[in-house]
């Protein structure tokens, strides 16, 4: 038995929701309707079972891909969708993927669209992937547009990776440093405390002193730590998720140096190949406006681009109203209106794509260059007090016993 949770409308067309157990979700729509409302929307809860088994079970961008590619090539073979569907499930090793490709068919073969099927699934397919079957449905292309899916959503995840790349090294360094300062905080300069116990008049350095009150107050109070570790990450991250959060972090990618021109480099790629996709299979400019502002995954671009959006309602071109906004690099609209003017809009937003990722690749080069001397003098001050704070009671000593 699954649980569901359902918006639905009564006899004075006002808005329900609560919750229903059911064997499917057709199955919770009978029992929805017999209560005398008409359901509008049905969910299933995943529940704790159903979160764990999702956490092993991610659909990531490589499921995806493979997903699209082998849909593309049994369609384009003439093979009718719904044993298309049927081929590539019995194909796919992710159990998740191919729980929801079989909703998917039970779906289609109860006579829905497969774009409307698609979209009860937004954790696995976004509003991109959504946009793009729809497009191709309508336009009796829809193995194309899944081939363009499977392009696009390859050079999202290489993008994404040199991203992550970028953050990786100096977090790895960062969190090395700290365990090597935990240790001597809590093994090393202890010693020297030891060391001087016994030996009455003896003065420590205040370098020696600070450390000393640091490693007293780690080894008494660690527990404090841990948990406010523990909390920050828990609370943090969903914090994170918020709306408020979530512009924290957004802003911090756009001014954080010297990681903001990467972010707003990678936010252009992503605009710009997201865009070439949607103008390839014939989504209207506003819809694409809308999807590409959700695809860029930051609430400041995306800001922009739905005021950009209003703009173009308003009767301005593209390149005028993203001329105006901060957030997009000059070069973007720039491109944008030579390719207004020659009519090659899908080949201008396919040369800024090229551009930008490889743009991408040279900024994550040139941050690997700048962090690692940076880091190396910030490793280097650390070592050097710590040392200095080890050494110099032993050379006081030295210096008592000669005299």
């Amino acid at each position: 038995m699954q649980r569901y949770r359902y918006t639905a409308r009564d006899s004075s067309g006002q808005t329900v929701s609560s919750t229903v157990d059911a064997q499917s979700e057709q199955e919770a729509a009978k029992i929805i309707r017999k209560e005398g409302i008409s359901p509008v929307d049905i969910k299933a809860e995943a529940g704790a079972i159903g979160n764990i088994r999702n956490l092993f079970h991610r659909v990531n961008a490589k499921d995806k891909v493979l997903f699209s590619r082998q849909l593309s090539t049994l369609i384009n073979a003439g093979l009718p969708l719904v044993q298309s569907l049927r081929n590539v499930a019995e194909q796919t090793a992710n159990k998740r993927l191919k729980a929801v490709i079989d909703e998917v068919i039970t779906d289609v073969e109860g006579g829905t669209n497969f774009s409307t099927v698609l979209g009860k699934h937004p954790e696995i397919f976004n509003r991109v992937f959504v946009s793009l079957v729809a497009a191709g449905e309508v336009s009796g292309t829809l193995d194309k547009a899944l081939e363009r899916i499977a392009d696009q959503q390859e050079k999202d995840a290489d993008l994404i990776s040199k991203v992550r790349g970028a953050m990786i090294y100096p977090i790895i360094v960062l969190a090395v440093m700290a365990g090597v300062i935990g240790f001597m905080l809590v093994k090393v300069i202890p010693q020297v405390k030891v060391l001087y116990a016994g030996l009455p008049g003896a003065e420590l350095p205040m370098v020696t002193k600070i450390l000393l009150a640091a490693s007293d107050f780690v080894i008494k109070f660690w527990w404090v730590f841990a948990i406010v570790a523990v909390l920050g990450a828990i609370f943090g991250s969903r914090y994170a998720r918020t709306a408020g959060g979530r512009r924290i972090v957004d802003k911090a990618k756009l001014k954080m140096w010297p990681l903001s021109m990467l972010f707003q480099k990678m936010y252009m790629a992503r605009f710009a190949r997201t865009g070439t996709t949607l103008v390839a299979s014939g989504v209207p400019l506003i819809q694409i406006m809308e999807i590409t502002a959700e695809a860029t995954n930051n609430v400041y671009v995306e800001d922009a681009l739905m005021r950009a959006a209003e703009k173009v309602k308003g009767g301005k071109t593209l390149s005028e109203s993203l001329a105006v906004e901060d957030t997009f690099l000059s070069l973007v609209p720039n491109m944008i209106h030579i390719g207004e003017q020659s009519g090659s809009m899908e080949n201008m937003l396919d040369k800024i794509a090229d551009y930008y990722e490889k743009e991408v690749d040279n900024q994550v080069k040139s941050i690997q260059t700048i962090i690692e001397p940076v880091l190396m003098v910030i490793l280097g001050i650390v070592a050097f007090v710590i040392v200095a704070a080890v050494l110099l009671p032993v050379y006081g000593l030295a210096g008592q016993s000669f005299t």
